[in-house]
């Protein structure tokens, strides 16, 4: 679906506004000035002022104009100050492996679950994919899959990108079994080891995974927690290092939930064409927007920069392992690095995916899902405000499934792990998204699940044991 003029107004004024150009209870420019500085109607502009009104980040004041939300700066975190490392071999630490083998931390308090309760978009997913499996039970079992994924679903996948006002082809499109699967094939498709690859900081840890087993060397460029890398950032490491690729997430990143303007986007694809670099761009979270569509970077690239990664598995199902990568100039090289690696993908799940998207029911769950999502992230951040009694700032991200939270700075989140672990709960240090010693006093949290029950008990443990460090006597931390 285009994103209207007002929708793209209101994520600039938004980003600005998480950046500091507006404090708050400071006035906005007047509607007049605003439609003279963004070149576009009043109407739109109002429009604008309106949507950010109903998120409670401007309020009205009448007879004078809009002003910036107070209880929106409160909570207030742009980035840490870091500096830009230099080009490294990485080690993942063990605590990675820990973490994952826990379900990644996307839920505080796991504990097994009422199969009663079951979505009913999950039924109605499953009952797609068992008539696949009793459609074709002999054909599935002698015959792989087409390297590149079966067609119908690639055509599905091709008109779905086509709502976020992009045109990709479906003989763009590879199966694959999940964005990581993706991400893999396609540094594996444009870089070799010794190579150096840009990657935002903070940044997913399976990227940095990746990059370890690969054996490039890595520089972190310090990014925004709201509006993520900027491509003058970008510039700035080109300029000192022969950067080969940069691996992004520029729609609601993890850990932070940050997302690049549409100019900024636009910006970084126009870079990597004058430098020659390859954007790899992890797009799982695009679907997950609470308020408008966002455009990922390949909606900019026209000469074929950027290679596109994503999969089902946030906006969908974990258990589906079913993703894509979107490229023309490296398509052969990934095609055949998958023979290779993975060789087929199940057929039945791509039928059953595919008739799922092709009736509709992927759009009206993805309707549905990121108002629970929006909900779940509400309750997650009163949660912290109403029950913590330390000191803390959080990114409040409009998609995606997780926050950003800085503790006070005595606070170590590995400490912090190892005491929550022994009481249940499962949290994501910061030291896990950067190669270097930065981000020991961050944590992810993510609101997948929803912060009551048993989860907000757990919250309001965690916000305890947070203050019991802080009680602890200097010498004993």
């Amino acid at each position: 679906m285009r994103q209207f003029k007002y929708e793209q107004l209101a994520n600039t004024l938004k980003a600005q506004i998480d950046e500091g150009k507006w404090q708050e209870n400071e006035k906005l420019p007047s509607i007049r000035a605003l439609a003279k500085t963004y070149s576009c109607s009043k109407i739109s502009v109002q429009k604008a002022l309106h949507t950010l009104e109903a998120r409670d980040i401007i309020f009205v004041k009448i007879k004078s104009g809009y002003y910036v939300s107070a209880s929106k700066q409160a909570s207030y975190i742009n980035s840490a100050p870091l500096v830009m490392s230099v080009p490294t071999l990485i080690n993942v630490p063990e605590l990675f492996y820990e973490i994952m083998k826990r379900g990644a931390a996307f839920d505080i308090a796991p504990k097994p679950i009422d199969n009663a309760q079951t979505p009913q978009n999950l039924l109605l997913l499953n009952r797609h994919i068992s008539r696949s499996l009793r459609n074709k039970p002999h054909s599935n079992a002698l015959y792989y899959s087409a390297p590149q994924g079966d067609e119908e679903l690639r055509q599905q996948i091709s008109k779905h990108y086509r709502k976020r006002d992009i045109n990709i082809a479906a003989d763009e499109i590879c199966i694959t079994s999940g964005c990581q699967n993706s991400l893999f094939l396609a540094l594996t498709s444009t870089c070799k080891a010794g190579d150096i690859v840009a990657i935002e900081s903070p940044a997913f840890y399976g990227v940095l995974q990746l990059l370890e087993h690969l054996q490039v060397k890595v520089v972190e460029l310090p990014s925004s927690f709201t509006t993520g890398i900027t491509a003058e950032t970008l510039r700035d490491a080109t300029n000192k290092w022969q950067i080969k690729a940069c691996v992004l997430t520029a729609n609601f990143s993890t850990p932070t939930g940050a997302l690049m303007t549409d100019n900024e986007k636009q910006k970084m694809v126009a870079l990597a064409v004058e430098k020659n670099i390859t954007l790899i761009e992890d797009d799982i979270y695009g679907d997950l927007g609470f308020h408008s569509n966002v455009k990922p970077l390949k909606s900019f690239d026209t000469q074929d920069k950027v290679i596109l990664c994503s999969s089902f598995s946030k906006s969908l199902s974990r258990d589906l392992r079913i993703g894509w990568i979107v490229t023309k100039k490296h398509y052969k090289k990934v095609t055949h690095l998958k023979l290779v690696y993975q060789l087929s993908t199940s057929q039945a799940v791509q039928n059953g995916l595919t008739s799922f998207m092709a009736d509709g029911s992927f759009e009206r769950h993805l309707l549905q899902y990121r108002k629970i999502l929006l909900a779940q992230r509400n309750q997650l951040i009163n949660g912290i405000k109403n029950h913590w009694q330390v000191s803390t700032n959080f990114t409040t991200p409009e998609g995606g499934l997780s926050i950003w939270i800085e503790l006070p700075k005595q606070i170590n989140t590995l400490k912090l792990y190892n005491n929550a672990l022994a009481e249940g709960i499962i949290i994501t240090p910061g030291r896990l998204f950067t190669s270097t010693d930065n981000y020991s006093n961050f944590i992810r949290l993510s609101f997948a699940h929803s912060t009551t029950g048993h989860r907000l008990k757990a919250l309001i443990k965690l916000g305890d044991l947070c203050k019991n460090i802080l009680s602890y006597p200097l010498g004993s931390r």
